[in-house]
């Protein structure tokens, strides 16, 4: 076949699926006994629907071909489900390789009763039928709600408020009483500034949603700014980008965190945000009555303030208190014991002996600092950590965002992926990293270092979905424990701390000035409990990771605790769910969506 007629045979075969299913999915339609079984069935028995609300108000996952269509086309009756039809937006219908798998890929729109959808479809081709194609995957996602589109593009405001009236108050005059909230509440409280909080305070900004952000730094970006001196981000820029303002062409590859924090101003001002700094919450109680929280504040200069938003949006990160080990004898060491997020500089301890407890990405990167800046530092490894070089290993998830595509289209991809093909492709992935980084990581076997490749071998990105943590991305530091300028210590070779360092089991003594605890952070449903109580707590459950499902737990979704909602993760995933997390609470607020019921205690 020439190339023309390649993709007009491709753009045929979609056409014809797309057909059989409007088809079947009609009113009185007769088509659904043969959409689920026989020659002309519509979905391999092994596949994949996935909604991000489209049809369900849910994020959730089906698979086999019985199970997505008994639920289909019950939800397509009841969403009003339209004609589905090939996307001219979007790049044309194409073969592609998805999880090891060759597939035609398809970008098509509909629409339902309240809103305008586009979805993903993935056609392979029948092994019993030659020449039939049924979809392997099949995702469905709103796009906006009718009526209620997101003020950008063509929906934007004039403006002609702020320029033409002459004797009024202009823009900054507007902004900072619409920031003050002395005559209102915000409709929706987000707690954490960083780049959950922006995302979603952005997209429901847009949506028309008062929407006020509250962090405890004294400075918007402080959550970056003030980590360690030499931190910058461990994946690509093109990944990364906020909603609606991607960063600048001319910034470099790894943004240096003091570089993101100074964007992270320049994001609230520019899209209006209303932030609070220097504030915390105190206390939250939810009337069930009157379906309003009410929130104690508390500024730094001590005033305070009781505010009732109808929603509270957690978007303090995977994980908020600092998890310090239960070490007996380290309460002996005489010098400063700090968690890894108070530590700073390498500079101030030049020249002294440090011990950092933990190898993950923090571990690594402070023992790195700390030895640059002419330190003794000795790394301890409580459990078997994942190492990947930052390139080309650590990079290879993200190859999609080097296509010739927006990254809208590329987090569409994305995010149209089940869970289960994801776990494949990691798999792949891990494979690929352990062939590519295979010298680095038989020189850490050699003096002792315990290696592992994540569950079932999916992988850092999974460590992170399932525990926040647990590798690192080497930009140095493994080849500098390889080479033995850092020395390496397994946790279960030490018999005691000291006040003066560590004393171990074959009788060596290791000196210390100072000791650093990077351990992570305790799951965040720890903060749940502190912040509303063990009721709440108890409502909602398990926070992030995938216990026995598909989708992460109570994350971008109502949870068990009617009005409280959890948004965290990289760039890229802030970016993405954000949208589907504020058109949940745009359509609850316009009466399109059932609210959720109070989980049973």
């Amino acid at each position: 076949m020439n190339e023309h007629k390649s993709i007009t045979t491709i753009e045929t075969l979609v056409n014809d699926w797309l057909g059989r299913f409007n088809a079947a999915i009609a009113p009185r339609s007769t088509a659904t006994d043969t959409a689920v079984a026989g020659p002309t069935s519509l979905f391999h028995d092994h596949s994949y629907w996935r909604d991000a609300l489209a049809l369900s108000w849910q994020l959730q996952t089906v698979s086999g071909a019985a199970s997505i269509l008994g639920l289909l086309f019950d939800v397509a009756a009841k969403s009003g489900l339209g004609p589905l039809t090939l996307d001219p937006k979007a790049s044309a219908p194409r073969l592609v390789n998805r999880a090891g798998t060759e597939t035609i890929e398809a970008f098509f729109t509909f629409q339902t009763d309240h809103a305008f959808c586009r979805g993903i479809l993935r056609l392979c081709e029948d092994s019993q039928n030659p020449g039939h194609y049924r979809a392997w995957t099949f995702f469905t996602a709103i796009d906006a709600l009718i009526g209620f589109e997101e003020k950008t593009g063509r929906n934007r405001p004039t403006g002609q408020s702020y320029s033409r009236d002459f004797r009024g108050p202009n823009w900054r005059d507007k902004r900072v009483t619409a920031a003050s909230y002395e005559d209102r509440d915000p409709t929706v409280l987000v707690v954490g500034g960083g780049q959950a909080g922006l995302a979603i305070a952005a997209r429901l900004t847009q949506l028309g949603i008062d929407t006020l952000i509250v962090d405890k730094n004294s400075r918007i970006g402080d959550n970056w700014r003030n980590r360690y001196h030499a931190l910058t981000l461990h994946n690509q820029l093109h990944v990364n980008h906020l909603p609606y303002m991607p960063f600048p062409p001319t910034w470099p590859t790894y943004i240096p965190k003091d570089m993101l924090a100074l964007w992270f101003e320049s994001y609230a001002a520019v899209m209006e945000l209303n932030f609070w700094v220097s504030c915390e919450v105190t206390s939250a109680i939810y009337d069930d009555d009157q379906g309003r929280w009410q929130v104690d504040l508390k500024s730094a200069d001590g005033s305070l303030r009781q505010m009732a938003p109808r929603h509270v949006i957690m978007a303090t990160g995977v994980s908020g208190i600092p998890n310090l080990p239960d070490i007996d004898s380290l309460s002996t060491f005489n010098g400063p014991t700090l968690h890894s997020s108070e530590y700073h500089d390498g500079e101030d301890w030049s020249g002294k002996h440090a011990i950092v407890l933990g190898c993950g990405n923090s571990g690594h990167d402070i023992s790195q600092d700390l030895y640059s800046s002419g330190a003794k530092v000795t790394m301890i490894q409580r459990s078997p950590s994942l190492v990947v070089n930052i390139e080309p290993s650590a990079q290879f998830p993200y190859k999609l965002y080097d296509e010739d595509r927006s990254t809208d289209e590329c987090d569409f991809i994305t995010t149209s992926m089940p869970i289960p093909l994801v776990r494949a492709a990691h798999r792949h992935f891990t494979r690929c990293a352990r062939k590519t980084d295979k010298p680095l990581l038989n020189g850490l076997e050699k003096i002792g270092f315990k290696l592992d490749f994540g569950d079932d071998d999916t992988g850092w990105q999974f460590k992170y979905l399932t525990r926040g943590g647990g590798y690192y991305f080497n930009v140095g530091c493994s080849n500098l424990l390889a080479e033995g300028k850092i020395d390496l210590v397994q946790f279960d070779q030490i018999e005691r701390f000291t006040d003066a360092g560590m004393q171990m089991k074959d009788g060596r003594t290791i000196d210390a000035d100072i000791v650093i605890l990077a351990t992570g952070y305790k799951p965040q449903e720890h903060l749940v409990s502190k912040m509303f109580g063990e009721t709440v707590a108890a409502r909602v459950g398990p926070i992030w990771g995938f216990g026995d499902g598909v989708e992460l737990r109570n994350m971008y979704c109502q949870t068990g605790q009617p009005g409280l909602w959890f948004i965290a993760g990289s760039f890229a995933q802030c970016r993405i769910y954000s949208k589907y997390l504020a058109l949940q609470i745009k359509a609850l607020e316009e009466g399109l969506m059932p609210p959720q019921r109070p989980a049973s205690q």
